[in-house]
């Protein structure tokens, strides 16, 4: 039998998950030997998921509760803001020497780069990375590779170059390309690969010291040229085609010459990785949009609400006396985290605000009045408790 196939056997609630997940945290921790383990995860296909500046505040309030010189961070993205993921590895490299990256699913594009901060990036039999290409986004909504957009630019030029005239057809895209726009491109470009090739050269390659195949010593040189050639070919998309495109352990060990380590050869860290991974899956079949946590704390993100759950057969989360719940204004985009207290009198987090009494959450930007009524009854109905 399947793990997802048993745990939907048990018909888990909101809370019931939250316990197994924290159970196999635990377990990887005592696996790994490390006392410090942080989940950063998002579901891939519901909006607001991608890793953006937001997420600093939640790592930055889970990692507090952490100790020790090394962490395993779990990550599940389907990518987002680089410059996020730069600020975010900041936090945790501040606070902890050594670093392991756990991919049970998919980390891609900016979750790649940030999987390349790791001192150690474990990978399973289903796990993937993705490409690097940055992603330039236009007013009109349109995404596109950076690195296919130079490229096509490149190939105009050597056309005009080789046969002395601009096609025609070409005239009306060039006319809506300004300078600055290519410009972007190519910073955008840089910035990606760039990180890449220090985090890699200043951590995973921090202990290489001899080469697997002649065991002659490492120069700092070779270092940085191994790790510009991983960042160049992550962010080429002519090699990958697609930004969506996975990258498994073959072809990081093959293709790019990037040792990954394989969990599965491990069957008890890959039994507790799989069951969390399941887990984690399973309590993104609700509403909720993002997850942030550690053995004994929680920050969790839900979406817009577009049904009410069936109240649960018995509390959930019993040991918890507020949530943090995160909500976009729809009229000008402006995130606001509300603080649902379950007992009178609890203090509100720095950032946070009250869960309106009146369901009615006004806007600090724009003061558009946001409907709340659903969030509060989802909420209620997953914990057993009345905000108050």
């Amino acid at each position: 039998m399947g793990f997802y196939t048993e745990y939907l056997g048990m018909q888990l609630d909101f809370g019931g998950l939250q316990k197994e997940r924290k159970k196999q945290l635990l377990r990887i921790s005592e696996l790994r030997e490390r006392r410090a383990i942080l989940v950063i995860a998002s579901d891939l296909l519901k909006p607001n998921s991608t890793i953006d500046y937001s997420d600093i505040l939640p790592v930055q309030d889970q990692l507090a509760n952490l100790k020790g010189h090394a962490i395993d961070v779990i990550l599940e993205t389907p990518g987002g803001f680089a410059e996020a993921a730069e600020d975010i590895i900041a936090l945790i490299r501040g606070r902890f020497d050594n670093l392991g990256i756990i991919v049970p699913g998919w980390a891609k594009s900016a979750g790649t780069i940030l999987a390349m901060a790791g001192d150690e990036i474990l990978m399973g039999r289903g796990s993937a990375l993705g490409p690097i290409d940055a992603q330039i986004g236009q007013a009109n909504g349109k995404r596109f590779s950076a690195h296919a957009f130079l490229e096509g630019l490149k190939q105009i030029k050597e056309e005009v170059a080789g046969s002395g005239k601009l096609n025609a057809a070409y005239i009306p895209i060039l006319q809506n390309i300004s300078p600055g726009e290519i410009q972007h491109a190519q910073n955008a470009q840089a910035f990606s690969e760039r990180l890449v090739a220090d985090w890699l050269e200043q951590y995973k390659f921090k202990n290489w010291v001899h080469r697997r195949s002649s065991n002659a010593p490492v120069t700092a040189a070779e270092k940085r040229q191994r790790a510009e050639e991983i960042a160049r070919k992550l962010s080429d998309q002519s090699r990958w085609l697609t930004h969506g495109r996975s990258i498994r352990i073959a072809e990081l060990e093959g293709d790019l010459n990037l040792r990954i380590t394989d969990y599965s050869k491990n069957a008890d860290l890959d039994e507790a990785i799989t069951r969390y991974y399941t887990l984690l899956r399973m309590t993104f079949e609700t509403n909720m949009c993002k997850l942030f946590e550690t053995p004994a704390s929680q920050v969790y993100r839900f979406t817009g609400v577009q049904k009410v759950p069936s109240p649960p057969a018995k509390p959930m989360l019993p040991q918890t006396q507020s949530l943090n719940i995160r909500i976009t204004c729809d009229k000008c985009k402006t995130p606001t985290v509300m603080q649902a207290n379950f007992a009178p009198n609890l203090p509100l987090k720095q950032g946070n605000v009250p869960f309106p009494q009146s369901n009615i959450l006004q806007c600090p930007s724009c003061k558009a009045d946001i409907d709340v009524a659903n969030i509060r009854l989802q909420v209620e109905g997953q914990t057993g408790k009345k905000v108050v």
